[in-house]
């Protein structure tokens, strides 16, 4: 579920402050770092390989891919006892470890996802996974989520070992088979690797290109919102419609969704959301400059969180948000409704427990014949990790080497990743993803899913950057 693909879950917020910047070190200059076509060419074959792996839940396919990923690896020179394919459920996990020269030091956890979501054959113009490259695009089910990423760190991993890196520290690929659905795997490996130094995550994170195709943002996701869906449902014996009562589920449903349409959750704040106001000051200007910063100078201002709660690009960052998606009720037009049913959506800010926001929303619906039960995800809560300064320091170095003095923005995105649940085992998660896209070629879970060729060589040096700086 690539809430970088790009940028996907906060890129209005981007867009709409797009110079935002952190003091995290200097640009680097110079001009972009040279990747070797052998290994560009190589990248561009993983990829199209991993697309035709139709690795939707239920097919099966997992553990082949899993396997076509060792075997890249092994001829690349990894031992064959250091990969290791798990079956879990109906998929499988994938770990490959490339030892470090210092078994002291925690191992650096790599991470992202070999599944991807179901694509129809007759909604596509193209098949979605027979691999397309065309117009300067690899189209298919997963390009972008998250097999751009999976395939790019397959082969920078492929050509350290060939070319007899020795890190000091083990860097373990962790990839899931199911993220994009009951994450049943992605929770055995955050267990299995809860004593990890750091995880980097090539599924969230990313850059944005103007439609000019000039870089404009990078961001850094260090913390993501809890989902969570409840169900709110009343029942009533109904009747004849003829013969109304005072007492009407649908009524009954409607008060209460009123009521928590209404709440707002109380605000909080971390060291993630203070970095995104603080970096988005700079370039604002009017009634929202004026809230952010009264809001960072004193975090009950009233009036500055009323006009923040009042801006979908800042409501997010504020606090734990709420809204119906989805209703129904009622069995025949000409009778009293017998059953209502609605579906609320929560965003939980990191921290705050699932059944906490459970009990607010019953006190706020004030009706105890509205019952309110969890809709169950493979979502769990977990607080943002800290803006460490040598994860900081790799993705700035990294970034600008290849565009310098673009702009680095911490976030908190609202979508879901497999970072949640390492975070939740105490492992800090960092969204790093090496591809750079526009927004209008985002189209993961959509159609016609397609990542720029353009982007390969940019996300190689990338990696191979970023992994180097935090294995040492």
């Amino acid at each position: 579920m690539k809430s970088s693909s790009l940028l996907k879950n906060y890129v209005s917020a981007l867009i709409g402050c797009a110079a935002m910047s952190v003091a995290v070190g200097a640009a680097a200059s110079g001009s972009k770092p040279a990747v070797d076509k052998a290994l560009h060419d190589q990248a561009l074959e993983i990829l199209q390989k991993s697309i035709s792996f139709r690795t939707v839940d239920g097919a099966g396919q997992v553990p082949a891919y899993a396997e076509y990923l060792k075997s890249v690896l092994v001829e690349a020179g990894y031992a064959p006892g250091d990969i290791e394919i798990e079956p879990v459920a109906n998929t499988a996990t994938f770990v490959a470890r490339y030892k470090g020269t210092d078994s002291k030091k925690k191992p650096l956890l790599v991470i992202g996802h070999m599944d991807v979501v179901e694509a129809k054959r007759e909604d596509w113009k193209r098949d979605p996974f027979t691999p397309v490259l065309e117009s300067g695009y690899v189209f298919g089910r997963g390009s972008a989520d998250n097999k751009f990423d999976v395939s790019m760190i397959t082969a920078t991993l492929a050509n350290l070992k060939r070319q007899g890196w020795k890190p000091k520290r083990d860097v373990i690929l962790a990839f899931s088979g199911d993220e994009e659905t009951a994450m049943v795997s992605t929770r055995k490996l955050a267990e299995q690797f809860k004593d990890a130094e750091l995880a980097l995550n090539g599924d969230a994170g990313g850059g944005l290109l103007s439609e000019a195709g000039q870089p404009v943002v990078y961001g850094l996701q260090a913390g993501e919102k809890t989902y969570a869906d409840f169900k709110l449902t009343v029942t009533n014996p109904g009747g004849h419609s003829s013969r109304p009562s005072k007492v009407n589920a649908i009524n009954q449903l409607a008060a209460a969704l009123d009521r928590i349409g209404k709440y707002q959750f109380p605000v909080m704040r971390n060291e993630l959301t203070t970095a995104y106001f603080t970096a988005s000051l700079p370039k604002l200007s009017g009634p929202t400059a004026d809230a952010v910063k009264r809001y960072l100078a004193n975090p009950e201002d009233a009036q500055a969180i009323a006009t923040l709660s009042d801006d979908p690009s800042y409501v997010g960052q504020l606090r734990t948000t709420c809204v119906s998606t989805m209703i129904e009720g009622g069995h025949a037009t000409n009778a009293l409704p017998q059953k209502a049913v609605a579906n609320i959506n929560c965003r939980i800010f990191p921290g705050t427990p699932i059944a906490e926001v459970q009990k607010t929303l019953g006190q706020v619906a004030a009706d105890p014949e509205v019952k309110i039960t969890q809709v169950v995800t493979g979502s769990v809560p977990a607080d943002a990790s800290p803006l460490r300064k040598d994860v900081m320091a790799a993705v700035t170095k990294a970034v600008h080497a290849n565009y310098p003095g673009l702009s680095i923005v911490p976030s908190m995105s609202a979508g879901a990743t497999d970072s949640m649940h390492f975070r939740a085992n105490g492992v800090p998660s960092y969204g790093v993803s090496g591809l750079f896209m526009k927004d209008s070629d985002e189209f993961s879970h959509g159609l016609d899913e397609r990542v720029p060729v353009s982007s390969i060589d940019g996300a190689l040096a990338h990696w191979n950057s970023v992994l180097k700086d935090l294995a040492r």
